[in-house]
């Protein structure tokens, strides 16, 4: 693997992690119905999913044009914490909307 994609790894790594932490953020807000953090650590989680996203779209197309992208241990773990920060980040939105839904029908 050379350096060009050992950062583009280190992306996937981070921007995997920070989404998650992102998200989880969002649902510890939620559940003290702070539903204005809630949404925009949100918006922060799919910000850094679209880093991700756009690190893979880099290698991606280099694939396209013929430049192979060898597979590496490091490179699955990177996928698999944007796959993982995906699904965590659509749950927290569905958990989110729960509290919220919980909350106005206890004011209710």
């Amino acid at each position: 693997m050379d350096e060009k994609q050992q950062l583009v790894v280190m992306q996937l790594i981070m921007a995997g992690g920070n989404a998650k932490g992102s998200a989880f953020e969002a649902i510890k807000a939620a559940k003290t119905g702070d539903f204005d953090t809630a949404e925009a650590k949100l918006k922060e989680a799919d910000k850094f999913l679209a880093d991700a996203h756009n690190a893979q779209t880099g290698m991606l197309t280099d694939e396209a044009q013929g430049h192979h992208q060898p597979v590496s241990l490091l490179m699955v773990h990177g996928q698999d914490h944007v796959m993982n920060a995906i699904t965590f980040r659509d749950l927290a939105g569905e958990i989110v909307d729960l509290y919220r839904k919980i909350l106005e029908k206890s004011n209710n």
